[in-house]
């Protein structure tokens, strides 16, 4: 199957003469919103644009991406994410591959189901899954360099290596021509990446040369596994995590806190006020008699038992420090007050709300910030919008996640030649993963649904036939679709000619119609039946009850002598 079309294999293309690669006459730079940095080629050899400032924009990012996920805020809403993303079953397990949909032999499910979990064993998912996720959710990017034995592709992927996103980019080189027109169309794209380890400590703000691949290495597109998050900036050009929408909110809630903490300490304590009676005193005067005192007050002769020595420890004004005021005036002598401290220290509902609203960034409901809040299984009308909205947005997590299992198992089957890159992408059309699920949300709420329609179905079914057409009733009452009706007939009729072949199992051979079935029960009033005893046993009865028939009776057997 592999060899009647084309085969890719690392930045290599091997294809038949007549089939047609050519790109369409386009005048539009494509832009695919995977973070790649789109550059131009003309007539000469070499071009130059400023990667270092491109590089170190976006390392920057993630390295504040992984500095916010640390915030103890931050990594509670994030645990929250993962665990209902991730969960293993009883057996380890964390997604089956579906295949049901997939119109093919089922030879090739079966090699396409050990080939994903080989896959999963490379990335070693059942253990460190968690990891994986959460690694991929923070950054908004992961990447993986494949591993192949080059003497032997066919034994398909053998390492794969995790690269640090800030050390790799993606770049498509668009080599443009003039048609007959004078329009310059796109004639040949070329995509690759670009993998420098001196990246994240680079602080060269130069243009970097794409020619020399700026020092690094060039790795081909087949050869690296790159999945995003699907939020991209057009402005900038880069890749954005789920993180991203959180950054304001984070950096209020930390400089809110901050600010509660200044006014709580600065504001806390009771202070006393000395006013200091100067009298007639000159203003130089004045000031050096008010010095004088706070210095009395101050200085503090401290004995140090470890040296034996007697210190004197200056305490400099603070802003928790007393306040000295000089006085003048008739009948005002010195006298020492006390400032009132703050009031309402205690109320925290801006840091509260701060902290709301960090979590509905973040897609977390916010009911999962109290901590004493219990968790029941009810009814789903007991259940919050929040909780479904939570649900809804970990599924499309998973469903986003879903693509790196895709492009694995592009590159292992077409190694291994079970499918070419043109068929599997026909194939994962019909192939779904199955995430192991640890919220009941949806399954309490598909069971309340079923419920309703099967009461509904008990009160129209004895107007099928008259009022109501059994089609009519399969797609308005239970809501099923062509597929599901047709699946479901099939289904039936199977059911229906086994249970034929279990019921004529059980009935045997044909009975003989004159004699008594064997097992029917006794008419009322009957014996029960003795069981059947030995022959030989009944002759000796019968010698006991009667004598033996075969002699005369009334002449004795005469006795020896």
């Amino acid at each position: 199957m592999a060899e009647q079309n084309s085969f890719r294999l690392f930045g290599f293309k091997i294809t038949r003469a007549d089939e047609d690669d050519s790109i369409p006459e386009s005048p539009i730079t494509p832009n695919l919103e995977d973070g790649a940095i789109n550059i131009q080629t003309g007539a000469h050899y070499g071009v130059y644009v400023d990667l270092d400032g491109t590089y170190r924009t976006e390392v920057d990012l993630i390295t504040k991406y992984r500095t916010m996920s640390m915030q103890p805020e931050m990594e509670s809403a994030i645990e929250d994410i993962v665990n209902e993303a991730i969960v293993h079953d009883d057996e380890g397990k964390i997604v089956r591959i579906e295949l049901e949909d997939l119109k093919q032999p089922d030879s090739i499910k079966k090699k396409i189901r050990d080939e994903f979990d080989e896959c999963l064993r490379l990335l070693d998912f059942n253990n460190f899954g968690g990891d994986i996720f959460r690694r991929w959710y923070v950054d908004g990017r992961t990447y993986y360099n494949v591993v192949i034995d080059k003497d032997n592709p066919r034994d398909g992927i053998k390492t794969l290596i995790y690269v640090d996103p800030r050390r790799i980019r993606k770049i498509r080189n668009i080599t443009k021509v003039k048609n007959a027109q004078g329009v310059e169309v796109i004639d040949r794209i070329d995509t690759f990446y670009l993998y420098n380890e001196k990246v994240v400590n680079s602080s060269i703000q130069s243009p970097q040369i794409v020619g020399s691949f700026a020092g690094g290495v060039k790795l081909s597109e087949d050869s690296v596994i790159h999945l995003t998050s699907g939020l991209f900036d057009p402005a900038k050009s880069t890749v954005l995590s789920y993180l991203h929408k959180a950054i304001r909110p984070m950096n209020q809630l930390r400089f809110l806190e901050d600010a509660t903490v200044i006014y709580r300490v600065s504001r806390a304590p009771e202070r006393r006020v000395f006013y200091v009676d100067v009298g007639n005193l000159p203003k130089m005067k004045a000031e050096q008699y008010l010095k004088d005192m706070m210095n009395k007050f101050r200085n503090k002769l401290v004995y140090d038992a470890g040296t034996g020595e007697i210190k004197d420890q200056t305490r400099h004004m603070s802003m928790l420090e007393d306040f000295w005021m000089p006085r003048r005036g008739e009948g005002k002598n010195t006298e020492i007050t006390t400032l009132p401290a703050g009031q309402n220290l205690g109320q925290m509902e801006d840091v509260l709300y701060m902290e709301k609203k960090l979590y509905k960034a973040l897609g977390v409901p916010a009911s999962r910030l109290e901590n004493n809040q219990g968790f029941s299984l009810g009814r789903s009308s007991e259940i919050t919008r929040d909780e479904l909205k939570f649900d809804k947005f970990v599924d499309k997590l998973r469903a986003r996640f879903s693509i790196l299992f895709d492009e694995l198992l592009a590159r292992q089957l077409s190694l291994k030649g079970i499918c070419t890159l043109d068929e599997w992408n026909e194939f994962k059309m019909d192939i779904h993963y199955n995430f192991i699920k640890d919220n009941n949300f949806t399954e309490l709420k598909e069971a309340e649904l079923l419920t309703n329609r099967v009461n509904l179905l008990m009160i129209v079914d004895p107007y099928i036939g008259r009022f109501f057409s059994k089609r009519w009733v399969q797609e308005k009452v239970l809501m099923f679709d062509e597929k599901e009706i047709e699946d479901m007939e099939e289904e039936m009729d199977k059911e229906n000619e086994e249970m034929a072949k279990d019921a004529e199992k059980m009935a045997g051979p044909p009975a003989d119609p004159m004699a008594s079935p064997a097992g029917s029960p006794a008419a009322p009033g009957a014996p029960a039946p003795t069981p059947a005893a030995n022959p030989e046993e009944l002759n000796q009865r019968a010698q006991q009850a009667f004598g033996d028939s075969s002699k005369p009776a009334g002449k004795p057997k005469p006795k020896k002598p």
